[in-house]
C-alpha cells in the first residue's frame, strides 16, 4: 500500500510543478488540472494514512520506555491507532479502485421485444417508460434516437440517448434480458404470459474515441415509414448505414433533416463498435468481469417481473422487491445500488489479491 500511495504523491507533487511552469498552453493547463483534481481526495487520504503509521510506529517505540506512565500512553495510542489504521487502508483500496472511464459519460440505450409476440412489445414500451422516469428523477434528459412501433402502443425496437452526468455508471447494469410475466389485456382466459425484451446499454462515444473511415460505410436514403409530419414523409430524409467490416446495419428516421438523421446513426454505429471492441479487449485480457454484473452474455435473464406477484427479481443478487408498480415508475436503485456495490467489492478483492502477489 505505501508504496503505491508514494507513487501517487510523487506524481501528485510533479503536477503541481508542472502547473506552475505550464504558461499560457491553456489546453495543457487544463489536463495537468483534470489529472490533478482526480488525485486530490486520494491525497488527502493518504497523507492521513503516513501520518497515522508514523503514530502508531511512535506509539511502538514508546512502549519500551522506563516511564510507566508513557508507556501507558502508548498502550492507549496502539489501541486507538492500530483499527484506524485498517480503516483508512479500506478507505484508500476504495479510492484506488480502477474507475471505469465511461462511467460519467451519456449513454445509448437500445430495447428490443424478444420472443413473447405483442406482449413483449407492449412490455418494451413499459421498460422505456420506466427508464424515462428514473432519468427523470436524477435530472437527466431522453432524446429518442429511432423507433419501430406496433399498432397498439408497443415497440418491436426503440433507441434513445440519456444525458446526464453519470449515467453510464448507473445504467449499465440494465444491459441484459428482462423477462416479465403477467396476463396480457388481450388474454380472455386470464392464463399468464412469459415473454423477453433485451436490453443493451452503451456509453456514448465521441469522435476522438473510435474512427471510422468513410470507406467502411454504405449510406442509403429514403423516405420515412413512420409517424413525423409531411415533411419527413414527402422527402427522403431518414438514413441507413451499412457498416460492412462487421455487417452492422444503423437506421435513423425520426429528425426531419437528412444531416440529423445521419448524426444520430453515426452515434449509434460509433457506440456499437466501441462496445464490440471494448468486449475484445477485456477477453484478450481475461476479465473475468465486464463493466456489467453478471456473465456479460446478451443472453443471460438478469430480472423478472411477475405481475401477479407484484415482484421483480434480479437474478444477478438475488434481491427482490415486492413493489411492482413503483419500480415500474423508475424506482431500481435498489437493485443499482447493490449491482455497483457487488462491482466495488469485487474490484477491492482484485486489488487485495495484487497486493498478496506483490508481497
Amino acid at each position: 500500500m505505501l508504496e503505491k500511495i508514494n507513487v501517487i504523491l510523487s506524481r501528485y507533487d510533479e503536477l503541481q510543478k508542472l502547473l506552475e511552469d505550464v504558461g499560457n498552453d491553456y489546453q495543457k493547463a487544463g489536463e495537468l488540472a483534470k489529472e490533478k483534481s482526480e488525485l486530490d481526495a486520494v491525497v488527502i487520504k493518504a497523507n492521513e494514512y503516513k501520518d497515522t503509521l508514523q503514530k502508531l510506529d511512535e506509539a511502538r517505540d514508546l512502549q519500551s520506555s522506563e516511564d510507566e506512565d508513557l508507556r501507558q500512553l502508548a498502550l492507549i495510542e496502539l489501541e486507538e491507532m492500530t483499527p484506524r489504521v485498517t480503516q483508512l487502508e479500506n478507505e484508500l483500496k476504495g479510492l484506488l479502485i480502477p474507475k471505469d472511464k465511461r462511467d460519467e459519460r451519456n449513454v445509448i440505450m437500445e430495447i428490443r421485444a424478444g420472443p413473447g409476440g405483442d406482449e413483449a412489445a407492449l412490455f418494451a414500451a413499459d421498460l422505456f417508460r420506466l427508464y424515462s422516469y428514473y432519468a427523470d428523477h436524477r435530472g437527466w434528459k431522453v432524446e429518442t434516437m429511432s423507433q419501430s412501433e406496433i399498432g397498439i402502443g408497443g415497440f418491436k425496437e426503440i433507441i434513445f440517448m440519456v444525458k446526464g452526468r453519470g449515467a453510464y455508471s448507473r445504467l449499465k447494469f440494465e444491459s441484459g434480458v428482462h423477462r416479465v410475466q403477467r396476463i396480457p389485456t388481450t388474454e380472455s382466459s386470464g392464463r399468464i404470459h412469459t415473454s423477453t425484451v433485451s436490453v443493451v446499454v452503451m456509453a456514448e462515444v465521441e469522435d476522438v474515441d473510435i474512427h471510422i473511415p468513410d470507406s467502411d460505410i454504405k449510406m442509403d436514403v429514403f423516405r420515412s415509414a413512420g409517424a413525423g409530419g409531411q415533411n419527413v414523409q414527402k422527402n427522403s430524409t431518414a438514413i441507413r448505414l451499412t457498416h460492412f467490416p462487421t455487417g452492422i446495419v444503423v437506421a435513423c428516421q425520426d429528425e426531419r433533416s437528412q444531416l440529423q438523421n445521419r448524426l444520430r446513426a453515426m452515434s449509434i454505429l460509433r457506440a456499437r463498435l466501441f462496445e464490440i471492441e471494448e468486449t475484445r479487449r477485456q477477453h484478450e485480457l481475461e476479465v473475468t468481469r465486464r463493466a456489467q454484473v453478471g456473465s456479460g452474455e446478451r443472453s443471460e435473464k438478469i430480472r423478472t417481473y411477475n405481475y401477479p406477484q407484484s415482484r421483480v427479481t434480479d437474478h444477478r443478487i438475488n434481491l427482490s422487491s415486492f413493489n411492482l408498480s413503483a419500480v415500474m415508475e423508475g424506482d431500481i436503485d435498489m437493485f443499482i445500488d447493490e449491482l455497483s456495490l457487488r462491482e466495488e467489492s469485487d474490484r477491492l478483492a482484485t486489488i487485495g489479491a495484487e497486493d498478496e502477489e506483490d508481497a
